[in-house]
């Protein structure tokens, strides 16, 4: 076995911890509850793991450390090292991946980017842990078609896309939708939602010069004799396509590259990647997100790992367990089945990882007119109240090593202070 197939198998085999931290808690509590390994992609806005359908595997020399215990997913929720899920990760040695297993720079991690994080224990007093691997990628890369200012959505590559007061829009596009035009590539990260048949996106950004298209998606009306499928309302032919799953077929998660340029109004795929791989048998499991199958209150799926909850205890009732609700649930893994001791109902806000941020670093850029300074790349506003710690507002300076609590504005792209503390 070779040390990659070594280290990938002792990955899939390690525990993990996780932070029992809610969505709207800031980050520095105490971690409660953490479970075992989630080894690899879960949903559709999840991405490949080691020797994974999601992803083409991990380039020469990125080999996961022996000493990975956790695995979080999530959306980033702040820099100075990373934040995802309530928890600091220090990314200072972490090996960055994108979905089709390439080497990136940590400069091309963003906020409200969905990320997998290999990682340390979490250390319950100071709520961190060491990252070793961090992968990314895109629910959808494409044109826009339509866009829907009122109703808060937009359609991108034939795919609905909803929009939350949470969802950071990058500096291309500041003026959230209406700034958005047909015709323009735009770059969503986020979650499907199967229960309203849309992405609900964490973060978009436009692209100018992108030389492909990418969906990820449940494969629908599948004719193997033409070699079509449709995603969404995009219909796909995978005539030329290379990496075609043996088990292509209606109902499978796939991720598809796509050229630029449709034919007969049909989107040709370059390649297709298959389904998820599932965490190893035995291991605890902690998933929180969007229920994306729903039989009864017994059996379903959560972002695509399938769910025995008939022996589980619901502390909340099951009232609110459907397709498309947030969901909380604890367990062990059995045959690539979560079967569940605890499942928790959640408001689709408690899920949303960037609703609070932080920012740790050095300033950038100050304006003291605007009331606005940079940090990590970030726009932040100390205009109105803020709560200073040793410092006040007028030992705001470039070079000054800051850091910044608080809130997505109402633009999508600035971070409105509560409060700031001087390092």
């Amino acid at each position: 076995m070779s040390q990659h197939a070594l280290s990938c198998a002792l990955a899939r085999r390690t525990t993990t911890s996780r932070a029992g931290v809610r969505m709207n808690q800031w980050v520095g509590r105490a971690v409660g509850r953490w479970m075992a390994a989630l080894a690899a992609t879960l949903s559709l806005g999840m991405l490949g793991a080691c020797g994974g359908g999601g992803a083409a595997g991990e380039p020469p020399g990125v080999v996961p450390s022996a000493v990975t215990t956790g695995f979080t997913q999530g959306a980033i929720g702040g820099f100075g090292s990373i934040f995802v899920n309530g928890v600091r990760f220090d990314d200072s040695s972490a090996s960055v991946l994108d979905d089709r297993g390439g080497l990136r720079s940590a400069q091309a991690l963003k906020l409200g980017m969905q990320v997998e994080i290999e990682h340390s224990t979490v250390d319950a007093l100071s709520g961190s842990a060491r990252a070793n691997v961090v992968r990314f990628g895109e629910a959808v890369r494409g044109p826009v078609s339509a866009v829907d200012v009122a109703g808060n959505a937009v359609t991108v590559l034939g795919q609905k896309v909803l929009v939350r007061d949470t969802t950071v829009f990058d500096a291309s596009v500041s003026g959230r939708l209406a700034s958005i035009q047909v015709g323009m590539v735009l770059e969503v990260h986020g979650l499907f939602d199967a229960g309203l048949n849309a992405v609900i996106a964490s973060r978009i950004e436009r692209q100018l010069s992108a030389t492909s298209y990418k969906l990820r998606g449940i494969v629908a009306a599948l004719n193997a004799q033409s070699k079509t499928f449709s995603i969404g309302a995009a219909t796909i032919n995978y005539t030329s396509a290379t990496d075609v799953p043996a088990a292509l077929a209606n109902g499978l998660v796939v991720r598809v590259e796509l050229l630029t340029t449709p034919v007969a109004s049909q989107w040709q795929a370059s390649e297709i990647k298959g389904g998820p791989t599932r965490p190893a048998d035995r291991l605890s499991g902690h998933v929180r997100g969007i229920v994306t199958a729903f039989t009864s209150n017994a059996s379903f799926s959560v972002n695509g790992l399938a769910v025995d909850a008939r022996s589980a205890a619901f502390p909340d009732g099951t009232a609110g367990l459907a397709l498309g609700a947030w969901v909380e649930v604890e367990g062990t893994m059995v045959n690539g089945v979560l079967v569940a001791s605890k499942v928790e109902i959640e408001a689709s806000h408690r899920n949303d990882d960037n609703r609070k941020i932080v920012l740790n670093g050095d300033i950038t850029a100050l304006s003291a007119a605007a009331k606005t300074l940079v940090v990590k790349g970030t726009t932040v506003s100390f205009a109105g109240t803020v709560a200073y710690n040793g410092g006040s507002e007028a030992a705001l300076a470039v070079g000054k090593r800051i850091q910044v609590k608080g809130s997505l504005a109402s633009d999508g792209s600035t971070v409105q202070a509560v409060s700031i503390r001087f390092e």
